[in-house]
């Protein structure tokens, strides 16, 4: 196949910043032609729910991000099963696998991230898996209906994507054991003492979990067969499978040779725009506004990416809009323990303040620089969480009232009145949208 196609809006990738910057678009253009490009053959899903999928509890269908008439009824034209392999910005082209050639006037680059796979000794064979995507949730699926016996499994990497697999796995049964390289799992999303909540959570529940430790090989003793790992202190645990799930990084492949700045991710401004033309990116691929850190950084969750393209949508549709910023943000619930966290989670230095209140299975911590919110983690009780996340994206200085934050009897109440005003004008949805992605765990923070 070859040929050229013209675009008017051109978005590679189909997940929440690519529905996001579509949706923008048709709010101000609802001629323009829009083409999604996705080298996954599905309409857009919840990628936050593959472990849903993998232990039995959601179809393909409930998992859908936007119903399936959702491209008829935009008149998107969406190009699924198919791979960009070239990114030319001067002319801008891009170029499919298939040969394939789109002339944009306007392009997203919404990719999302790939998995980090660790130099391990085969790695290659059958019976190890990455936990990124629907194809790997089926795959892993397919491997296990294909026994009778109880199966074992080792995780390696004890973060989000780990922890998220693990409990999939538990619930077909199958029994666990996690490698995590750090001294704790959840390292990069919970401060020590809600990391050990989890950790008592999954031990209880029957997984074994390895830290300090890393995996060296893969083994075989029958061809392309796993057996066992070798971690580094000599020890072999025996399995049939492996799932490999240390992190996740932007995928760049096409984009790399393309000249457009790049950094870990690709930089964009508070207008997601890229250093090339008429290129924007979000999501888990790009660089963007942390309102924690007032720089850009990879915040690769669900909630940051579709901002982020809705950002994207309204300025390729020449309306002028600016991300908000988005900053590191969690909702788990693994084996029944509730935590959510943002920004912060662990103080860098003596110039923060910590307020924590902690009792029976109840823990709340927030974290202050300069009379400011900059991170919290409440686990047990997260119904109020909401108000303090937006509070602290606000920038509220919240000196006078810093100690209610963690009281038992926390509510908007519990605000001065020209806060309590601000936090009420706000859509409800607005402040308890941290919340609500509990069932969900958020997309991975990459992990170092």
């Amino acid at each position: 196949m070859s040929g050229t196609d013209k675009v008017k809006y051109l978005i590679v990738g189909n997940s929440a910043g690519g529905i996001g910057a579509a949706e923008a678009i048709r709010e101000v253009d609802k001629k323009g032609a829009i083409t999604i490009i996705s080298d996954e053959p599905y309409p857009a899903y919840s990628r936050p729910l593959i472990s849903e999928y993998l232990a039995g509890d959601y179809t393909v269908e409930k998992m859908l991000y936007r119903p399936a008439d959702f491209y008829e009824k935009n008149n998107i034209k969406s190009i699924l099963g198919q791979k960009v392999t070239q990114l030319d910005a001067e002319k801008h082209t891009v170029t499919l696998e298939s040969g394939k050639t789109l002339t944009y006037e306007k392009l997203l680059l919404a990719t999302g991230g790939s998995p980090i796979i660790p130099k391990i000794e085969g790695s290659g064979l059958q019976g190890v898996f990455t936990f990124n995507k629907l194809d790997d949730a089926r795959a892993i699926d397919e491997f296990l209906n294909r026994y009778t016996k109880r199966i074992r499994a080792v995780v390696i990497g004890g973060g989000l994507i780990g922890a998220s697999v693990t409990e999939a796995l538990l619930k077909r049964e199958v029994e666990v054991t996690i490698v995590e390289m750090k001294d704790r799992i959840l390292n990069t999303i919970l401060d020590e003492e809600t990391s050990a909540m989890e950790a008592e959570a999954l031990t209880e529940a029957g997984v074994t979990i390895i830290t300090d430790h890393t995996a060296v090989s893969i083994n075989s003793y029958f061809p392309d067969e796993v057996s066992s790992v070798s971690l580094d202190d000599g020890r072999s645990i025996s399995c049939d499978t492996v799932i490999i799930a240390v992190g996740v990084q932007p995928r760049l492949d096409f984009i790399k040779s393309s000249n457009i700045r790049v950094n870990r991710g690709v930089i964009v401004n508070r207008h997601m725009a890229t250093s090339a033309p008429d290129v924007y990116a979000c999501g888990d691929v790009a660089e963007a506004f942390d309102f924690i850190y007032k720089e850009n950084r990879l915040t690769p969750i669900w909630p940051n990416a579709y901002t982020g393209g809705k950002t994207a949508g309204s300025n390729m549709a020449g309306i002028p809009d600016e991300y908000p910023g988005g900053t590191a943000m969690n909702a788990v619930k693994y084996f029944g323990v509730k935590i959510v966290s943002a920004g912060l989670v662990i103080p860098p230095d003596e110039s923060y303040e910590v307020i924590r209140e902690v009792h029976d299975d109840i823990y709340r911590k927030i974290i202050l620089k300069d009379g400011k919110l900059v991170g919290m983690v409440f686990a047990g009780d997260i119904e109020k969480s909401g108000i303090i996340y937006n509070l602290m994206k606000d920038g509220t200085d919240v000196t006078d009232f810093k100690e209610a934050l963690v009281a038992d009897n926390f509510g908007l109440t519990s605000l001065p009145d020209e806060v309590r005003k601000a936090r009420l004008a706000t859509p409800p949805e607005e402040y308890i949208s941290v919340v609500t992605g509990i069932e969900e765990p958020e997309e991975v923070v990459v992990e170092e």
